[in-house]
């Protein structure tokens, strides 16, 4: 049985947190991009780029995105750009996504 107990009211906070993390998650692209910083590393654009397999602007585009909701973190050396995972909230959303789908 899955469903929740319905008798109490919807905690408006918590709900609209949720939406906020299944939005950060509805692209591939951005999908594909938490995964591969889930593990706690720090990745280039062009590491993503080639694991991810799509182009340059798209891809920052997304993590641009990602960056200003609070969940990936930037860091600058040069002209590279290396993010890593901010938002530790989206761990368990990930995991139960994909258990969700194998």
């Amino acid at each position: 049985n899955m469903s929740f107990p319905i008798d109490k009211k919807i905690d408006k906070k918590r709900l609209e947190e949720a939406v906020y993390l299944l939005k950060s998650l509805s692209n591939e692209v951005k999908l594909s991009s938490l995964l591969f910083l889930s593990d706690g590393s720090e990745k280039s654009v062009s590491e993503l780029m080639e694991k991810i397999e799509c182009e340059q602007s798209l891809l920052s585009h997304h993590l641009t995105d990602l960056r200003a909701k609070d969940i990936l973190s930037c860091r600058k050396s040069g002209k590279n750009c290396f993010y890593s995972l901010k938002n530790r909230q989206v761990l368990p959303l990930l995991k139960c996504v994909m258990n969700c789908i194998e």
